[in-house]
């Protein structure tokens, strides 16, 4: 991916914004909440003006004027620059057009969960299908209200891409729960068996030193390489 000046994403929801018209911050954040963009941006107002800030700073967009209504605070109205409408452009063709490798939480505490037992493992995945089900059922509430109002599609695409994320985790995180518990995943056993083993006092080095002798055939995986 580009390295861009203003990296955040939330500096291109603010670059679209104001590809629409001049505005404030405040009309901006306003903006971006109405049409529900802080489901998909992380959106606060403190970080909104740092990267306002810095947008202006690197020539993407300027203030064009300041104003004052009554007596609140002057509100500084910014437009975009062509070098911002460049940016933008750029920017959104890249994010629509290439994937990129994302981490995500879930498949970090998968790599790592043999180390909880099996039964605690499926347990919490257990958990997590429950507020995938409650999510989904969020979600469906608003896509189903958008229906009703007769939204075009092109509204809540976003959502229907988020909808097919969760339905496809909860398939997912449903099915591995199960293969955990009917130890029906391959290598469960010695997994299962490690933890038995170490409830019994007799430490995760001990059995690496000899996994064939803790484990039987499945700790043959676990044996290190012949020395040359």
């Amino acid at each position: 991916m580009t390295r861009r000046r203003v990296g955040n994403p939330l500096a291109l929801a603010v670059l679209s914004c104001l590809s629409e018209r001049p505005m404030h911050p405040y009309e901006i954040s306003t903006t971006l909440r109405c049409r529900g963009k802080e489901q998909s941006i992380k959106l606060n107002y403190g970080s909104l003006y740092s990267v306002v800030e810095a947008l202006q700073k690197h020539g993407l967009i300027s203030a064009r004027e300041t104003t004052r209504a009554g007596r609140r605070p002057e509100r500084t109205v910014y437009e975009i620059t062509e070098a911002g409408l460049a940016e933008l452009e750029d920017w959104l063709a890249e994010l629509l057009s290439t994937p990129v490798r994302e981490y995500s939480s879930l498949e970090a505490g998968l790599s790592l969960m043999p180390s909880l037992p099996p039964h605690d493992v499926a347990m919490l995945l257990g958990k997590r299908t429950q507020l995938l089900r409650a999510e989904l059922h969020v979600l469906d509430s608003m896509l189903k209200e958008a229906a009703d109002l007769k939204l075009p599609d092109l509204f809540v695409v976003e959502g229907r891409f988020r909808r097919a994320m969760l339905a496809a985790e909860l398939d997912y995180v449903q099915a591995l729960a199960a293969d955990i518990d009917a130890g029906t995943l391959s290598g469960v056993g010695g997994w299962r068996r490690i933890h038995e083993l170490r409830a019994e006092g007799v430490s995760f080095e001990e059995i690496m030193a000899d996994p064939v002798h803790y484990l039987g055939e499945e700790g043959r995986l676990l044996q290190p390489p012949p020395s040359t």
